[in-house]
Formats: C-alpha cells, structure tokens, sequence
C-alpha cells in the first residue's frame, strides 16, 4: 500500500508541475506556506530610503494616523517636495550638537526633512508644543514616540521610535495644498 500511495503522489506532483508549466494553475497555487504573500502585500524592506532635492520651504507641521496595515507621520510642507533620507540608526542625534534623543521603542528611525523649521527671514515655521512628543502616538500598533532633533542648515530631524525594526517606506506628495514628507511603518514582517 505504501507503493501506491507514494506513486499516487508523485504522479499528483508530476501533474501539477505540468499544468503550472502550461500555465493551466496559477503559479500561486504552487506555493508553500514558508512562500505565503508577505503581510497586507507590504514589500517595502528596512533599507534605508533616500532622495537628495533639497527646498527652501519650511515644515509647518508634523502628524500622524494609523492605517489597517502601517502606522503613519506626516512632514507638512509649503512649497516643493522636500528629499529626505530615513533610516534605522542605534541613535538619533539632536542637528548640530549632536546630543542623544531619547526615543521609547525597539528601534530608531532617524527622519531627516531636507527643508527647515524656519523661513528665509529666519522666522521659525514650526515650534512643537513638546519636542519629546510631537504628537500624540497613544493606541499605535508600531510608532511609540516622535521626538525633535532640531533644524540645522537648512534640514530638519525627528526620530521616530518604533516598536521593532519593521519594514518602512517614504516618499512625497506635492498638490495645491503645499508638500508632504510621508513615513510609513509596517505593524510587522
């Protein structure tokens, strides 16, 4: 019995092979569970994110959301799109004095807006009520604090503490409304 039973299953193997070869199951149907999608289709990685522009619109604002899949924080912007440069770092240093910024969380994304808190005038664009808490993160499932490291230079820093070292994206959105710098955190792997 044995016999029949391991021949039955490699001719059920052979089988599928050649119909996924004539393309007649989809490919997916093929997988195995250590092959499943990755969570909520989310492919982003934990590689550092960068682009170089760099703007002279200042920040106004920073807020976040939580989404199904991802928690979200939001750079407001006038003017162009900023680049920017995101990335997990052992710690998040404030701009040119370089002190450490304490951050609650697993991990550290270091957030670097190429555009600063301030206008040409020198006039600052955006003053945070509590530069240990920028907004309020209670109830997220990965962000745990964002946090000020300053503008210097015509950049501006925040760290961000996540709960681990999680897959991340970022990019801008630039409409009538002014500029976004957008960060998204997957809730996990």
């Amino acid at each position: 019995m044995n016999i029949r039973k391991h021949l039955s299953t490699r001719l059920a193997i052979r089988s599928l092979v050649v119909a996924v070869a004539a393309g007649v199951v989809p490919v997916a149907a093929a997988t195995t569970s250590a092959e499943a999608a990755p969570y909520c289709g989310i492919t982003w990685g934990s590689t550092a994110k960068n682009s170089s522009t760099m703007v002279t619109g200042p920040i106004t604002g920073v807020r976040a959301g939580r989404h199904a899949c991802f928690d979200r924080m939001v750079i407001d912007l006038k003017g162009k799109a900023p680049g920017y440069s995101v990335r997990y770092v052992s710690a998040v240093r404030t701009e040119g004095e370089g002190k450490i910024v304490p951050l609650r969380g697993g991990a550290k994304l270091l957030v670097v807006t190429r555009a600063p808190a301030y206008t040409s005038t020198g006039a600052p664009s955006y003053t945070p009520r509590n530069p240990k808490e920028l907004v309020n993160l209670t109830g997220y499932t990965t962000f745990r604090q964002a946090a000020w490291a300053g503008s210097f230079e015509g950049q501006t820093s925040i760290g961000l503490g996540v709960r681990a070292r999680l897959p991340f994206r970022a990019f801008t959105i630039h409409d009538a409304t002014g500029s976004r710098l957008v960060v998204d955190v997957a809730h996990r792997w």
